[in-house]
């Protein structure tokens, strides 16, 4: 029960990233850089604090470290930016499907051989996404947004494949927060330099607020948690955990923030997240 109950905290601290980025630029608090670079610089502080307290030092060194940055920077901004348009839980679904995607073309290129299961559940979990994103529609989302979040999957995807094998998962996603901080702040006040935007100081103490929560709470927290019950947790169990996340989200934006959940958008969520499951429960 107490694992249950620690993996259900995680995957609504991961949901809880949603609505919070889509709360804080909905009413204009923030804009969306602004959010991601204060969501990096709370996340790192609090990451940095727990390595610290454990280890009593960090290292910002290692294997991988330019990949590990270089996607969560993605992964990071592609977010934020979608979320100026996008509802919360359609733009988790979104970031949910392009993750397992990714994930299942990094699979293949390193020479794994789905079963038959695994790849009618991709596929599936591929139309669902399709359809949804499918033009012409007059539910359809801002096309650019929806590729800002896509391609925010595709960064985490790239940021879990590059980290499967590391010792340290907490260290390293500390060290990666700590960089990919001081290149946002570097390249933020270079864009508000030749753009003449002021960024984050035009922010409300709100828009802030939930920057820094969505940063040290919801992910640097979460993260910590998450890699907490990891380890007791069966791989599959891990992964069809994480289903709960987009359902989560759609109800939070539901509740918070009066987002309508249309038949076009749960028969979407039924064909991702029923494509998911059918693929990571399948055996070889």
């Amino acid at each position: 029960m107490h694992l249950v109950l620690l993996t259900s905290l995680t995957m609504f601290a991961f949901a809880a990233n949603s609505i919070l980025n889509r709360v804080a630029l909905t009413a204009g608090d923030i804009d969306a850089i602004s959010f991601g670079v204060v969501r990096l610089l709370a996340g790192a502080i609090m990451l940095a604090s727990l390595v610290w307290l454990r280890d009593r030092k960090l290292s910002l060194g290692g294997t991988r470290r330019l990949v590990g940055v270089s996607s969560l920077l993605v992964y990071i901004f592609g977010f934020s930016v979608a979320y100026q348009s996008l509802d919360a839980g359609l733009g988790a679904l979104i970031l949910f499907g392009m993750v397992q995607i990714t994930m299942f073309a990094g699979a293949l290129l390193c020479g794994e051989r789905p079963s038959p299961q695994r790849w009618t559940g991709a596929l599936l979990a591929f139309s669902g996404l399709a359809w949804l994103l499918l033009p012409g529609q007059a539910s359809a989302p801002s096309v650019w947004h929806a590729m800002s979040m896509a391609a925010a999957g595709i960064g985490w995807g790239f940021y879990s494949l590059n980290g499967r094998r590391l010792s340290d998962a907490l260290g390293a996603t500390a060290a990666n927060f700590g960089i990919a901080a001081v290149i946002a702040v570097f390249l933020a006040l270079g864009l508000s330099g030749i753009t003449g935007d002021t960024g984050i100081s035009t922010a409300s103490a709100f828009g802030l607020t939930m920057a820094v929560v969505s940063g040290a709470v919801t992910s640097g927290l979460g993260y910590a948690l998450w890699y907490t019950v990891l380890p007791q947790l069966r791989g599959s169990t891990a992964a069809v955990a994480q289903l709960t996340v987009p359902v989560i989200a759609m109800a939070g934006g539901a509740l918070v923030l009066s987002e309508i959940v249309n038949l076009r958008l749960a028969t979407a969520a039924l064909l991702v997240l029923g494509g998911v499951l059918l693929a990571v429960t399948s055996r070889r």
